[in-house]
């Protein structure tokens, strides 16, 4: 995500970092560039404008010239103006008492309001709440039958009925909810392909008949300005308390991000950065503003491991790191937490200086799946002590595993200066599995684990085997 806003960011200050001072004829040439790049970003005229303002300002103040490295305090003012834009932070939901809270979801047809629903009710699931979701998109076909199979999927219950009436639907949804002990409704309402007078009256006439607690509305980020048109126009008619920005992780822009709080005044509450229903993140304009500049984002990440990371097993994985009886067992439990953590390339990006450095290193879940069928065909003796691995052994698994013994060879021998390195972390301060609960995070062993499963990966789609070089006489 803003892929190339974060490239553009990063050559500006690289320009400004070999300058022994900040003068304003550097910073204007600065912010030239940073309008080129927000404008090219698809961001609001006007926003880049008053940003690229706020920006020059603030540079050419005091605290920039005179500072002894003023490239880095320019990088701060750029990071705190672009936090002003999107925040302040405000994506706490609020519930009422007695409930149930209801909350209306509005946008346009397409724009994953239907799956952010589904994604916005486990979320509530998951912070102690029994939400309800009401199918009351009666324009849309199958809308209904998808929210159905979408609750079932996550266990959470789902109210609809064979009617044409979308207010009925949604005051009969409440009552359900009330009388089932639900206490959030949320109603996912029909959207359109463009917004009219009977969308904007049916929607109307819903919020009317439940008086929402809040109304939130789903953009498509991809769509960038249009996005932001179509939330100021509802803005207009329904009075918004928040936006949800979807598809964030496929939007290389950020206009939609850097534009829709400064143009509506409504804040983005929660940011879908995939399609799977664990999907759906809180918005932290400080923390974006971070990924965008490439900073990382640590505190995202350390909350990650947190939610994934059984403590008390890392404490255990710590001591057998300290005493170098780190096996593959062990290996695969932290890689499939990492799986679960969204993969190590979306780990690796929320680490400072990290993102520029991936380039295209293709670390995804087939690369674990590479890994994972080579330590699967191992015996558990070798699992437990992998020195035992001769060449015998190492072809019996390639066989199992259907790939070669070069591949086996190769993890092993990266397991082995994996495993090393990590027992002399975890002798520190900042050992790897301590880190993901203090605040701090080395994660060079599992991306060089990571990169052994892609090159097996690599190995695995060339026509012709590998070849021994003929040593020469």
């Amino acid at each position: 995500m803003f892929d190339s806003l974060t490239g553009k960011f990063n050559s500006v200050f690289k320009s400004l970092s070999g300058r022994g001072r900040i003068t304003e004829a550097n910073v204007s040439d600065a912010m030239r560039e940073v309008r080129k790049a927000l404008l090219e970003a698809d961001v609001n005229y006007n926003v880049v404008k008053q940003f690229c303002k706020d920006v020059r300002e603030a540079a050419i103040g005091a605290e920039v010239l005179k500072s002894l490295h003023p490239s880095q305090v320019f990088v701060k003012v750029v990071n705190d103006k672009l936090t002003e834009l999107m925040g302040p932070v405000d994506s706490n939901m609020y519930f009422v008492s007695p409930g149930p809270t209801i909350v209306l979801l509005a946008g346009l047809q397409g724009c994953g309001k239907t799956t952010t629903t589904a994604k916005l009710g486990k979320y509530l699931v998951s912070k102690g709440k029994k939400p309800l979701l009401v199918a009351d998109d009666l324009q849309r076909p199958a809308a209904i039958d998808q929210l159905v199979i979408l609750g079932q999927q996550l266990d959470i219950d789902v109210y609809s009925e064979d009617s044409k009436d979308a207010v009925k639907v949604a005051k009969n949804g409440v009552k359900f909810a009330r009388k089932n002990g639900h206490d959030v409704v949320l109603l996912d309402t029909a959207g359109r392909l463009h917004i009219d007078q009977e969308m904007m009256a049916e929607i109307s006439n819903v919020a009317k008949a439940v008086s929402p607690h809040q109304i939130y509305l789903v953009c498509d980020a991809m769509i960038g300005q249009d996005a932001v048109t179509s939330a100021k126009e509802f803005n207009e008619t329904l009075e918004l308390d928040g936006v949800i920005l979807t598809k964030l992780d496929g939007d290389a822009r950020g206009g939609a991000a850097l534009s829709v709080k400064a143009v509506t005044g409504k804040p983005i509450k929660f940011v879908g950065v995939g399609e799977k229903l664990d999907k759906l993140e809180e918005f932290h304009p400080d923390r974006m503003a971070s990924r965008i500049l490439g900073m990382g984002d640590v505190v995202s990440l350390v909350e990650k491991a947190q939610e994934h990371f059984d403590a008390e097993q890392a404490e255990k994985m710590q001591k057998k790191m300290a005493k170098g009886s780190f096996g593959f067992d062990d290996f695969l439990k932290q890689m499939q937490a990492v799986k679960k953590m969204g993969g190590m390339k979306d780990m690796l990006k929320m680490l400072p200086g990290m993102d520029s450095q991936l380039g295209d290193l293709d670390f995804d879940d087939k690369s674990i799946g590479q890994i994972e069928a080579i330590v699967y065909s191992m015996t558990i003796a070798e699992r437990k002590n992998p020195d035992i691995l001769d060449i015998s052994r190492r072809r019996r698994i390639a066989a199992g595993a259907g790939k070669r013994p070069e591949d086996v060879s190769s993890l092993v021998k990266t397991f082995k200066r994996s495993r090393d390195m990590l027992k002399t972390l975890s002798g520190g301060k900042m050992g790897m599995l301590k880190g993901l609960f203090s605040g701090g995070m080395n994660m060079g062993d599992l991306g060089a684990m990571m990169n052994a499963g892609r090159k097996i990966k690599q190995r695995s789609k060339r026509k012709k085997p590998l070849r021994r070089k003929k040593r020469k006489r």
